[in-house]
């Protein structure tokens, strides 16, 4: 800039010094000139200052980037658990404990045992009533004062609110629901303290362990039909978020103690993010996102009570569910509910197991009987414990540590060809763990993609979700069985690959499926067929049969044996 400067002086100078033509024109040029000169200078002055601005600009937007970076990295160490839940929502929406936008909540994807019982299976028929509870008021002949005092009488580190919509849930739950508690009073009776144990060592409050009464009504092989399992109704990714194991082979969310371990992580890390025991309950089914929403959508208030408007619907009776269900277990004495006895073990002891493990070796070897060893170790899928991947944990009743111990030896090699076929163990890890996923389209995505992502192939998506063509919109959701081990065919008004309807009553049935035959009698219903059979839900034999829910007298189904 300088030296132009230079340049343009000694112009002028030497213009002035020259003689001028007797016409003028001498000295027209020399103006002229000048001012080219001058207008050149200030557009490489202005392009100059251009270039400094957007640097300055592009400087500022890479700082600004940097800084917003930096907070959200901050914000989610301070908050990992809902960035967790949110980042998982975006993955796969039919999830509880998933961050659930208030419009993706529905009867599909709800995990609580109001859901289940009152949307899902009709409890009309076995009985129960199918309340509307947000509609719905009961009568009943105890005084609310009674209530008020014995809530109080409890000394709960929770904080029990006590008004016309958690009066509702008391009442349901120990008087209108006299055909189902006994059941989970029962359990209650075995698992609790199990729980509390947990609980104690996690050092989160005791009160807590109703939630699994709500969650799955105590049965640790549950399954929602969003694909949650366990006790606690885990789904598959939360599940891995908080160490549960679920392979070919095992499926540690239906694992009562290990599933409570996790449960009690996952409840923890909620109350750290929201400071109060019945926000963290709520955040619980419906996710943390939506709990957050809730709150800024009230002004940023943090009670519950003051958030309940801006709840999912069916997270709206969740703590008043939890405080009905809390309520019962105290006092069942009082309604006249008698805990229905169990078929479990008092006492039952652990072994490590480092080598493949049939239960079937255990039953004929040891004596301890197939359906116990089931009942104590749900978490293994095909009744084999894979111990030569891992050391795992075995639990027998304690009665019969003696026979195994003195047959420990010989328990591996009985008959381990016929329980450890190569191509049946080869079957099983192909497979894959059979997991239910929803996966939402994302821009740019197409069949193939998807396909590589979940280890499946393009068709068995198509079949599964009843398309004719391989093309997909952004937005659509796709149910995909992880690892390709899915039905058959798809439930409901499924269609083949010709495009044209299934025929009714289609089995779906493998050839290999290992399954009973049941002969339906005058009376029954899916739900009250499955409930003869232990980890078998309705919707299992729906979907093994290809049938609906309606049935009739005579027809014969075919129960899976999970």
């Amino acid at each position: 800039m300088d030296i132009l400067r230079l340049c343009m002086t000694a112009f002028l100078a030497l213009s002035v010094i020259a003689p001028a033509q007797a016409d003028g024109t001498s000295s027209q040029v020399t103006r002229r000139d000048s001012d080219d000169v001058e207008n050149a200078t200030r557009a490489s002055r202005k392009k100059a200052e251009l270039v400094r601005e957007n640097a300055l600009l592009k400087m500022e937007l890479d700082s600004l980037k940097a800084e917003l970076t930096r907070m959200r990295d901050e914000m989610q160490g301070l908050d990992s658990l809902e960035y967790e839940l949110l980042d998982i929502y975006d993955e796969n929406e039919d999830k509880s404990a998933a961050g659930l936008n208030p419009e993706d909540y529905n009867a599909e994807v709800s995990d609580s045992l109001l859901n289940i019982w009152y949307l899902q299976q009709k409890i009309s028929d076995t009985g129960i009533p199918d309340y509307d509870m947000d509609t719905v008021r009961f009568s009943t002949n105890v005084p609310d004062s009674v209530y008020i005092e014995r809530i109080k009488a409890m000394n709960s580190f929770i904080e029990l609110p006590y008004n016309s919509i958690v009066k509702n849930y008391i009442v349901l739950y120990s008087e209108k629901m006299s055909a189902t508690m006994p059941q989970v009073l029962g359990l209650c009776s075995y698992y609790m303290p199990i729980i509390e144990e947990i609980f104690d060592e996690h050092d989160i409050p005791l009160e807590l362990k109703a939630m699994a009464v709500i969650e799955s009504a105590m049965n640790p092989k549950a399954v929602s039909r969003a694909g949650a399992k366990g006790m606690w109704q885990f789904m598959y990714s939360t599940a891995k978020i908080y160490g549960l194991e679920i392979n070919s082979f095992v499926d540690e969310r239906l694992d009562p103690i290990k599933a409570a371990h996790a449960a009690a992580e996952y409840l923890k890390d909620s109350y750290n993010i929201f400071g109060d025991w019945n926000l963290a309950i709520a955040s619980y089914n419906c996710g943390a996102g939506n709990v957050n929403r809730a709150i800024r959508r009230s002004g940023g208030k943090r009670a519950f009570w003051d958030i309940y408007p801006y709840l999912p619907r069916e997270t709206r009776g969740y703590v008043p569910a939890f405080v009905g269900a809390l309520y019962t277990m105290t006092y069942y004495k009082e309604h006249g509910i008698q805990p229905q006895a169990v078929d479990m073990p008092v006492h039952a002891d652990t072994f490590r197991i480092n080598r493949m493990l049939h239960f079937k070796q255990i039953e004929e070897l040891a004596g301890v009987p197939l359906q116990t060893v089931r009942n104590l170790n749900p978490q293994y899928k095909h009744d084999i414990i894979p111990g030569n991947e891992k050391e795992y944990i075995l639990r027998i009743p304690f009665n019969y540590t003696g026979a195994f111990i003195d047959h420990e030896d010989s328990l591996y090699s009985y008959k381990a060809d016929e329980y450890f076929n190569p191509v049946v163990i080869k079957k099983i890890k192909d497979g894959g763990d059979g997991e239910r996923i929803v996966h939402r389209v994302r821009s740019g995505e197409v069949l193939g993609k998807i396909a590589i992502r979940y280890h499946v192939s393009v068709s068995q998506i198509k079949r599964w979700n009843n398309l004719r063509s391989d093309n997909i919109r952004i937005g659509q959701r796709l149910v995909i069985y992880r690892g390709g081990k899915g039905p058959a065919v798809s439930s409901g008004k499924s269609r083949g690959n010709d495009g044209k309807p299934n025929p009714p009553h289609k089995s779906t049935v493998p050839a290999d499926a290992d399954y009973t035959v049941y002969t339906v009698k005058s009376g029954d219903s899916l739900y009250l067929i499955a409930k003869n059979y232990p980890g078998v839900s309705a919707q299992n034999i729906m979907d093994f049969n290809g049938i609906g829910s309606k049935i009739k007298p005579g027809m014969k189904i075919r129960i899976p044996k999970l």
